[in-house]
């Protein structure tokens, strides 16, 4: 399955580097451009829709934000366009929403917050392709499905008995299927507490889920990143 293609534009090289960096850990294949101008000769390079997603800043050298989106618009409708600027005005979301921006997001901003509005996008245009919920809130991921509610989860049509803290790492991942997470990450989510600084505790989990995986064929979902944590294979 291709990676998800995101178009930052940014003419700040640290924001951009920086969205970039966190975009990629998370499973994004990531375009850079770093003026209005280099935005637009990508846009028309030929390639298009050349992303699945764009960020754009507003205040670009060359050509503004705000006539990007326009151009854009004339010519993809679909492409969703996340707008970050320091411009916190009612007036400049307004402005920004008529002309087709699809979420305006105001600096400084969280980067995982950041990473939820594209997946809210993706799923709005229907592009976010590595994960489906059901009506009723079940997720799927490949040959494996997790129930929440009823606490079940099936790799490969067998139902398999995870232990509490084994499930939520399962279900943490499930739900974020394209990010990296930390073992701090996924030690404060799964346990709900602080981070213990015990690397060896995440990773015995993880090897449990992995040995009561082997029998489905699907243990290799499960990725260790290195010097990182961890994510899913898509």
């Amino acid at each position: 399955m291709a990676s998800t293609r995101v178009l930052i534009i940014e003419d700040d090289a640290d924001i951009n580097n920086i969205v970039a960096t966190h975009l990629t850990r998370a499973g994004y294949t990531c375009t850079q451009a770093f003026s209005g101008t280099e935005a637009k000769l990508l846009l028309d390079s030929g390639n298009s829709p050349m992303a699945d997603v764009v960020i754009c800043d507003l205040m670009l050298p060359g050509l503004p934000g705000e006539e990007l989106v326009r151009l854009m618009r004339e010519c993809d409708q679909d492409t969703p366009i996340i707008v970050i600027s320091a411009r916190t005005a009612a007036s400049d979301k307004i402005d920004l929403l008529k002309l087709g921006a699809d979420d305006y997001l105001a600096k400084p901003f969280d980067l995982d917050e950041l990473l939820a509005r594209i997946e809210v996008q993706l799923r709005h245009h229907g592009r976010s392709s590595a994960i489906a919920t059901s009506n009723d809130g079940v997720l799927r991921f490949r040959d494996w499905t997790l129930d929440p509610q009823a606490r079940v989860f099936c790799a490969a049509g067998e139902q398999l008995s995870l232990t509490r803290i084994e499930f939520n790492i399962t279900e943490i991942l499930m739900r974020h299927p394209k990010r990296v997470f930390t073992k701090q990450e996924l030690f404060e989510q799964a346990w709900g507490e602080p981070y213990a600084a015990d690397d060896n505790t995440v990773n015995v989990h993880v090897s449990n889920i992995r040995s009561k995986l082997k029998a489905s064929g699907t243990d290799g979902y499960l990725k260790t990143v290195w010097g990182m944590g961890f994510k899913l294979v898509e």
